[in-house]
């Protein structure tokens, strides 16, 4: 706290079993805390009911609107309106579906702005029982409280939960301090029960009672303190005038005698505190004040002197952090009220409090659906307890807490399907579907098929019918199922033959058109762009904004083999329509494909980047990876190497996990590509093999794998045949699989080893070069570079030397194509004499030979040897030597000569500096003058001069 106070925050978890005094000591840090000045937040996870996102966080940062002081909300920026899922008061009723990230920053920055400069405090207990996203807001608070004035203090028990993983992940990188409360020794044990009977020591407590206490609690303090009173309370530990003394005998059932004392001090407070704590048990561990007094008609003053009694005989304390609400003290206590009730009892007092939550609260807005969902549930009415749990997990899903959203949709599913009412299950799976495939658990979203086939004679509307199939046929694409999705859209459409109906026919065209881009086929294409188009006209028809805006993203997608700027419009058009329909998923999947144009276009990942961002806030686990993948992919073909290894492997880890099997596909293929960059073929080959596990063949990113890893490998093993016939098979893939990836080399690094093998002309580049991906960044070096070889041959040596520079430009982010550019058309530009093949030789040479690639390394030597162009070793300090002057051929000590010169020095001054005589330093001068073609040893002092100053 002391350094929180001075600016440094920081994390401390409270890590315990039940009953051990995590709150003891949570309880003396809010103390100190105050006491230092301050500020003290606290918030406590609900331990019965249903998972209510957010919960201790919201009790939490709402004591920061209760003091009536202002809130400067200036600090927060955009994240204000975040923060409307956390506090009612800012909430501007929009859906919101940030992710925890964004979330995370949001919290953070109320809280640094919330400081007063005096340092502040959030306890948050029980998170053992904290919902998924409390928990993701909290992992990224732990990693970022070090700078600020904010000290979080946590208490978990020690029972296996997410929040303990949390704990112990953060302790163990650092950021987290991870204290442990053991139960009490032996002898800390008998201390404390003296200390609670008023003792002057354990010499004064009978012995008997020391040991069977100490056995009874394991250590425990609670139970030490519960146990003791129950042992007054019972009779069998009394205080004479001598002191305490056992009487009768002490042994007894653990949980028993907790549950009699319990309720032997309940007894104490009279049948109305008895009907009174009875109520509240059945609302919870946590109750609200107005809601007890509605279900149990107890005037304000019999309440407050009952709850005051309760609190003296320690079973309830007030929960600070939210006003009108109390707790009871241990779980316990509500199970030792259990115990006295009746079944028709507990579920008569959950319906009168079902009744009075939604009489206080109409609409039950917030965390009152969930409760008044559990009180119905325990009432034994099924459907209404469903229903709310609908709504409830329907709110979350909008409100993008997806862990929450599954949750509650499941427990409405189960309920509403033990109901037998159809209509209500239907609505609830429309929401579950899409939450799950959200979350990434298709495994489970596509076992609800056999739910679908139940649900198929059940009286359901055909539309509702097939709108399910299609939920679920969606669910299948995402995870690359196109089988299973494809049987979905087949059964909708039977379901929609009996009773027609446009609108929902065009969302099952537009699925299955997706469906159909995946499906192996030689007409898949024009299948889905056939599908694709009927949905749009509909969906203008009858204003269907999400089927208008799928149908645009695919039919973009077929129209940019054709026309760039025909799919940029309806990528644009989808992102308008998104934006004025406020379809937040839908903007992002047309800012993606905008985004993977720019990329293919110009190789700019910008687009892909703020895509990416979208994703990550709304939470799309399929669009994050699936970017992912594609900058996998980029990293590699620019040559960043390491960045492209490590990326792959983390992504990989978590899409296998997922099953997500088109982004493990894509991850799989670009490793494959990884491999083969390096002639690699064992490790290409292995990816390879991975890949084809995942139902590889005839998926879109099949011809990749051969087009970028397998031929590439070959031209780097110097097969220039194997490399085309590899290129055939790519061709012949294609052709039977069209594909929508259009990187494969049937339109550029093809074109160009066919002019170099003189099977392809003038006319054969010119009908390449008039298609759109032709154009592309990636394809287009090699496609400049075929017709640099082409205007050789056709005698036009300058201009064939201009097309090489405009290769060059194009080629900049893609080193390895660059050289291996340079080394395919070298021998072309010397046999037709044009451009400048010793010094592009030298370059590939000296590259390939960094990138240990032998056999490149080996061919461009052999063929300066050919050109009679001198063949230099690889001395150390070799990479220090300019680009340009090392294509020269300038060699390591010629460089450390040229240096050298920029300070006008004489030969003999060189060679002294250089340790060589004054005839070496003339017969590396004069070299120097001929590789760099300068006019004298002034001109070449001068060039040396320029690059010391550049």
């Amino acid at each position: 706290m002391a350094d929180a106070r001075q600016g440094r925050g920081g994390v401390v978890f409270l890590v315990g079993e039940a009953g051990v005094g995590k709150s003891r000591v949570a309880a003396e840090a809010v103390g100190g805390a105050l006491g230092a000045g301050m500020r003290v937040l606290r918030g406590r996870s609900s331990t019965t009911g249903p998972a209510v996102p957010f919960r201790p966080l919201t009790e939490a940062l709402m004591s920061l609107f209760r003091g009536g002081e202002p809130m400067d909300d200036l600090a927060l920026g955009p994240y204000r309106p975040v923060l409307g899922r956390l506090i009612p008061e800012w909430n501007t009723g929009e859906r919101d579906s940030s992710s925890m990230v964004i979330l995370g920053e949001a919290v953070l920055r109320l809280l640094i702005a919330a400081g007063r400069g005096q340092g502040q405090l959030l306890l948050l207990e029980d998170l053992h029982d904290a919902d998924p996203e409390t928990l993701g807001v909290l992992e990224y608070l732990v990693d970022n409280l070090e700078y600020t004035p904010v000290l979080l203090l946590a208490t978990v028990r020690t029972d296996f939960s997410d929040a303990l993983d949390l704990a112990q992940s953060a302790r163990r990188r650092g950021a987290a301090t991870l204290l442990e409360l053991p139960p009490l020794t032996r002898p800390q044990a008998y201390e404390t029960i003296a200390a609670q009977l008023g003792a002057a020591g354990p010499d004064e407590v009978p012995a008997a009672v020391l040991e069977r206490l100490w056995e009874d609690s394991s250590g425990s303090p609670y139970l030490i303190e519960e146990l003791l009173q129950s042992m007054i309370g019972a009779g069998t530990l009394v205080q004479g005038p001598e002191g305490w003394r056992a009487v009768g005998d002490l042994r007894s059932d653990v949980s028993s005698t907790l549950a009699r004392g319990i309720l032997r001090r309940i007894d104490r407070l009279g049948v109305q505190g008895l009907t009174l704590l009875s109520a509240a048990a059945v609302l919870g561990r946590r109750f609200p004040l107005t809601v007890l007094q509605r279900m149990t008609g107890i005037d304000d003053r019999a309440l407050l002197s009952h709850l005051h009694a309760g609190v003296a005989a320690r079973l309830v304390v007030p929960d600070e952090p939210a006003p009108d609400w109390y707790s009871f003290r241990h779980s316990l206590t509500v199970e030792a009220l259990f115990t006295q009730m009746t079944p028709g009892r507990r579920a008569d007092l959950a319906r009168r409090g079902a009744e009075a939550v939604e009489e206080l609260h109409p609409g039950l807005p917030g965390d009152w659906c969930a409760l008044a969902a559990g009180l119905r549930s325990a009432a034994g009415d099924t459907v209404r307890a469903g229903l709310l749990f609908a709504d409830a997990g329907g709110r979350a899903l909008a409100a993008g807490a997806l862990g929450s959203a599954v949750t509650l949709l499941s427990r409405a599913e189960g309920l509403l399907a033990d109901a037998g009412d159809p209509q209500a299950r239907a609505a609830v799976l429309e929401n579950l579907l899409p939450a799950l495939a959200e979350a990434g658990d298709f495994s489970r979203a596509l076992d609800l098929a056999e739910d679908l086939h139940a649900l198929d004679g059940s009286g359901l509307s055909p539309a509702r019918l097939a709108t399910l199939h299609t939920r679920l046929a969606k669910v299948a694409h995402t995870a690359g199922r196109w089988s299973d999705g494809n049987r979905q859209t087949a059964r909708a459409r039977e379901v929609l033959a009996t009773a027609p109906d446009e609108p929902a026919t065009a969302a099952v065209d537009v699925t299955a058109a997706y469906l159909a881009l995946d499906t192996p086929g030689p007409d898949r294409t024009q299948h889905a762009e056939k599908l694709a188009r009927s949905a749009a006209d509909t969906a203008e028809r009858y204003g269907l904004p999400v089927v208008a805006c799928q149908a645009l993203e695919l039919l973009a997608t077929v129209a940019r083999k054709r026309d760039p700027e025909e799919s940029e419009a309806m990528l644009g058009q989808a992102l308008a329509t998104a934006e004025r329909h406020r379809l937040p998923l839908q903007r992002m999947y047309a800012a993606t494909r905008l985004g993977g144009n720019a990329w293919l276009a110009d190789g700019d990942t910008s687009g892909l980047l703020a895509a990416r961002e979208e994703a990550l806030r709304l939470g799309s686990v399929n669009i994050v990876h699936t970017v992912d993948g594609i900058l996998v992919l980029d990293a590699v073909l620019r040559g960043h190497d390491e960045t492209a290894r490590s990326a792959a492997a983390e992504c990989l880890a978590v899409v296998r996990r997922l099953r997500l099997a088109p982004a493990v596909r894509y991850v799989l293929m670009a490793q494959a590509v990884l491999a083969a960059h390096h002639a690699d073929r064992t490790g290409m080959e292995r990816a390879l093999a991975a890949f084809a596990e995942w139902d590889g063949a005839g998926s879109q990113e099949e011809p990749l794998g051969r087009g970028l890893a397998r031929v590439f490998c070959a031209l780097l093993e110097e097969d220039r045949e194997l490399a085309r016939g590899e290129l055939r098979k790519v061709l012949e893939l294609e052709a039977g699989n069209p594909s929508t990836y259009h990187l494969s080399g049937t339109h550029g690094l093809g074109l160009l080893l066919d002019v170099l093998a003189g099977d392809a002309d003038r006319a054969r580049h010119e009908e390449i070069t008039a298609t759109a991906v032709a154009r592309m960044r990636w394809n287009r070096q090699f496609v400049l570079l075929a017709d640099a070889v082409l205007l050789g041959r056709e005698g036009a040596g300058e201009r064939a030397a201009a097309a090489v520079e405009s290769a060059l430009a194009v080629a900049e982010p893609y080193p390895l194509a660059r050289h291996l550019g340079l080394r395919l058309v070298a021998d072309a530009a010397h046999q037709d004499g044009w451009g400048d093949p010793v010094g592009w030789l030298r370059q590939a040479e000296h590259y390939f030979h960094d990138r240990d690639v032998q056999a490149v390394t080996g061919a461009c030597r052999a063929g300066l040897r050919r050109l009679g162009a001198s063949v230099h070793q690889h001395r150390t300090g070799t990479s220090g030597i300019p680009d340009g002057l090392r294509a020269q051929g300038v060699t390591v000590r010629e460089f450390e000569v040229f240096r050298l010169l920029a300070e006008r020095l004489s030969n003999k001054d060189i060679a002294d500096r250089l340790f060589i005589s004054p005839r070496t330093a003339e017969k590396h001068i004069a070299s120097l003058i001929t590789k760099t073609g300068a006019a004298n040893r002034t001109d070449l002092c001068a060039r040396s001069a320029a690059l010391r100053d550049a």
